[in-house]
């Protein structure tokens, strides 16, 4: 049997629920804290007060290191979700359910066993505080859900018990999925592994669903990178393509198949929006999602291109740079680059689309044809060209100086008409496999809590 974690906040019927669980799948159960009370000798309180939350985390992570590996039900405390190397540790070959519950369940019961607390806020407002701050932690800490708010311990567990057994996906809706699948552009042997996993045999239904979402996404790397990830850290899942034009129906499939997360392509990053029960700052303000994360069923959207844009450039603030388009991934850009104190002037062919763009974020705009005359120290394309099966760059040759550093956000082909006219030209140049490895990276953090080195992404697209 595959090892079962339950993650949630204190009071969620972690310790309950997992001492039921353990009896009827007759397994061993094993509480975290008290691993660590057992461990340190002390009490959890004594130890907060001893010698603060800081060593409490650090016993934390030693006791969760040494975990048995399967055959076993482990609860874990509240904050374990915060530390990566904890969920590097607790999700590989487990299935891992996320407890829930209102805020005014857990406050009655905390208040019958008080524990340490986190802050200086009353009781109420810490609950509400502290989960708010762990809540994208959570969700990427949930294969499954359940509220306990309203059962009891024993239904609680029968409707985890129901999940090992069936999973969460119907039959009906398996073959359903499927046939949408089959119908897409999706390349055969990907549609061979698809009709494996949905529909059998074999068929796990514990197996999680992710995808990219895109029209079209037949070029994109994510389905070999994330696979390979799954691999390497022994998680459950699978990641596909969702080929379609409409981003409404690739949101319906995805429910369908209790999708775990998207990537999103173009040109959905700003239609996908409408879909979304909350977004992050950086989705907000740039006005375009790039990564969908489902749990509990809300739908989290946010914005990971700003920091993949940001990474390869966060020694160079200050520069003065021209960004050339103004989509989705431009507005990215022109976050990630405002961000870095940069002196921004957007250019576009549709003037008006650069205008607006620059008045959203307080920075320049020109007509395309004023390149010549505005000697960047940066040039970031943020525009299609260049993109396979085109073959044109936004910027002449002659355009192109020595002095400057060139940033093509267009990764496939990785070496662009513009990479390979600024490089003979003598530019500094940087590929769009930067973006795609950094903000890849913060997507697999966002769907599973797990920091991945960049040198495991590098050595995977090599």
């Amino acid at each position: 049997m595959k090892r079962i974690v339950l993650f949630g906040y204190r009071g969620t019927g972690k310790t309950a629920i997992g001492t039921v669980l353990a009896r009827r799948l007759e397994v061993a159960f094993v509480d975290t804290d008290a691993l660590i009370e057992k461990k340190s000798g002390r009490t959890i309180p004594e130890i907060f007060q001893d010698e603060g939350e800081e060593r409490f985390r650090i016993l934390e992570r030693e006791v969760i290191a040494g975990l048995p590996v399967s055959d076993c039900i482990v609860s874990t405390g509240g904050g374990v979700v915060m530390d990566q190397s904890n969920m590097e540790q607790l999700r590989a070959t487990s299935v891992c359910v996320l407890l829930t519950a209102d805020l005014a369940t857990i406050g009655r019961r905390l208040a019958r066993a008080p524990r340490p607390p986190l802050t200086s806020l009353p009781p109420k407002e810490e609950i509400a505080a502290v989960i708010t701050r762990r809540q994208c932690n959570y969700a990427a800490a949930a294969d499954f859900c359940v509220d306990t708010s309203r059962t009891s311990t024993e239904q609680a567990t029968d409707q985890i018990l129901c999940f090992l057994e069936k999973g969460t996906i119907s039959v009906v809706d398996r073959k359903s999925a499927f046939r949408w699948f089959a119908a897409s552009p999706l390349p055969a042997h990907e549609q061979e592994q698809l009709k494996s996993l949905l529909v059998g045999p074999p068929c796990d239904p514990l197996t999680r669903f992710l995808g990219v979402a895109g029209w079209p996404c037949g070029h994109s790397k994510s389905p070999l990178l994330f696979n390979r990830l799954f691999e390497r850290y022994r998680l459950n899942c699978h990641y596909t393509r969702f080929w379609d034009t409409s981003i409404r129906t690739i949101m319906e499939r995805a429910r369908e198949i209790d999708a775990k997360g998207l990537s999103i392509t173009i040109p959905f990053k700003q239609e996908v929006m409408a879909f979304l029960d909350e977004i992050d700052a950086a989705g907000q303000q740039i006005g375009a999602v790039n990564t969908v994360v489902f749990a509990c069923g809300t739908t989290y959207g946010s914005n990971t291109d700003w920091l993949g844009i940001r990474k390869p450039l966060e020694n160079h603030s200050g520069s003065r740079a021209v960004l050339l388009g103004a989509g989705g991934v431009a507005a990215a850009a022109a976050y990630a680059l405002l961000d870095l104190d940069m002196d921004v002037t957007i250019l576009n062919r549709t003037p008006e689309k650069a205008c607006a763009l620059a008045e959203r974020f307080g920075c320049h705009w020109r007509a395309w044809d004023a390149f010549d005359g505005i000697n960047p120290d940066f040039v970031v394309n943020a525009t299609p060209l260049g993109m396979q099966p085109d073959t044109s760059s936004p910027l002449r040759d002659d355009q192109l100086k020595k002095e400057m550093t060139v940033f093509d956000l267009v990764y496939t082909p990785p070496v662009t008409p513009l990479i390979a006219a600024a490089r003979k030209a003598g530019c500094t140049t940087i590929t769009g496999t930067e973006v795609f490895i950094h903000q890849a990276r913060e997507q697999f953090r966002l769907f599973f809590g797990i920091d991945v080195p960049e040198t495991v992404i590098r050595e995977i697209l090599a």
